[in-house]
């Protein structure tokens, strides 16, 4: 038989909402997974119908959640709880991402689970983990960047810190969770065992300081990273650089130095006392920056782009959301990709970061609505009859929500 996928064959009971844990999901099922979404009656996933919406569905959730199976269960119940027990011993990967303890008080913690199939890996993501004097504490990605010290290396040194308006934390935390899950699904395959995994935000983004705590630390404190605003504090010229009409990026390190030079028609620069080292260079960085825009300001972005690619200096222009869509290296790479889901019709996301050259091919995936495998699931899987499943959906037990018209159920695949 042909495989679909990479992990095609693995199960996944997926109780994670919003963003972290549905990111980790999300690439799995790209990647072949089953993934059977837990979502609690009576309403589901809290972002499940969030943000812009189009024929009842809600973009945020589409874009992390496509390729799920979506079950609606109320698990606070006796009932509820007994039929996500039978499940547990059917699946692979159980993932998590509420409060420490709220899974616990569901009665799918990792001691029920590890008792109930003992081969089976967990995975919990939250804000600051599973342990620790914060970790019963609420949080989302931008508390964590903030207690992780990334905020503060944000913004103008003379001006409060700044946050960027994207989900960083949250997917980075995704992806550490998914490199977790891989190797302990190796590891199972290995001698059988199951185990669980402690993913938190705040780690996942103490991990990105790549220069600031080791230059703190190895200097002894003589190294204080501070946020330095357009340009970088350690290196020069590294930053953000004025043109006619835009910005550039720049990294321009020791071998590229005398090329900017050449490109800025300023090879006196190259050798001066002045400039000839980068702690030089940093020392002087304003005077630096103010000759570079200076020359800058005699182009347009793109040519000015053009000029210094040709000589291989490390730029790229500053786009928009809107220009970064339409750059022909996304749209060829699909790291911007269009798909079409069967309720809302046409729509753009993030395409998969993660590249195979066995499975080359993107899987058609769709997002769920709420609760529609809650019959092939827990009739599948855990053998519950027609009139069990009546029952359960008859007490509340068992949600699903009515598909438009127009819609054709993924349930009977």
């Amino acid at each position: 038989m042909t495989r679909k996928n990479i992990l095609e064959g693995v199960k996944v009971l997926d109780f994670s909402q919003h963003v972290a844990g549905p990111s980790c999901t999300r690439m799995m099922a790209e990647m072949g997974a089953e993934i059977i979404k837990v979502e609690l009656a009576p309403m589901g996933d809290q972002v499940r119908y969030a943000g812009y919406q189009k024929g009842g569905r809600g973009i945020y959730f589409l874009q992390q959640n496509r390729g799920k199976d979506s079950l609606c269960i109320d698990a606070k119940t006796d009932k509820g709880r007994e039929i996500l027990h039978a499940l547990i011993k059917q699946v692979d990967v159980v993932i998590e991402n509420f409060a420490p303890g709220v899974i616990g008080r569901l009665g799918c913690g990792w001691e029920v689970v590890h008792e109930l199939n003992p081969q089976c890996i967990m995975c919990s993501i939250s804000t600051f983990g599973q342990t620790g004097p914060l970790a019963d504490l609420p949080g989302f990605d931008y508390i964590a960047m903030a207690v992780s010290g990334v905020m503060d290396m944000i913004g103008d040194p003379d001006q409060p810190p700044y946050f960027p308006m994207l989900g960083i934390g949250d997917v980075s935390a995704g992806v550490h969770a998914l490199a977790a899950i891989n190797g302990a699904l190796l590891y199972q395959h290995k001698t059988g065992k199951g185990q669980y995994i402690d993913i938190s935000l705040l780690d996942s983004y103490f991990h990105s300081h790549e220069i600031n705590v080791q230059a703190y630390s190895g200097s002894g404190g003589k190294i204080k990273p501070q946020r330095s605003g357009h340009h970088h504090y350690a290196a020069a010229p590294l930053g953000l650089f004025q043109c006619q009409d835009g910005y550039l990026f720049m990294v321009v390190m020791a071998r590229q130095w005398g090329l900017l030079c050449e490109a800025m028609g300023r090879e006196d620069l190259a050798e001066s006392p002045d400039f000839d080292t980068n702690m030089k260079r940093v020392e002087r960085k304003d005077e630096l920056v103010k000759i570079i825009e200076d020359w800058l300001a005699n182009y347009k972005r793109d040519d000015a782009l053009k000029l210094l690619e040709d000589l291989h200096i490390p730029v790229a222009p500053v786009l928009s959301v809107p220009e970064a869509m339409e750059h022909p290296h996304l749209i060829e790479r699909e790291v911007i990709r269009t798909i079409s889901d069967r309720g809302y019709g046409d729509l753009q996301i993030p395409g998969v970061p993660l590249r195979f050259s066995e499975f080359p091919e993107k899987l058609d995936l769709q997002a769920p609505y709420l609760g529609e495998f809650n019959r092939e699931v827990f009739g599948n899987i855990v053998g519950l009859s027609d009139s069990e499943l009546d029952s359960l959906h008859a007490e509340g037990v068992l949600k699903t929500e009515a598909l438009p018209e127009n819609v054709e159920s993924l349930a009977a695949r």
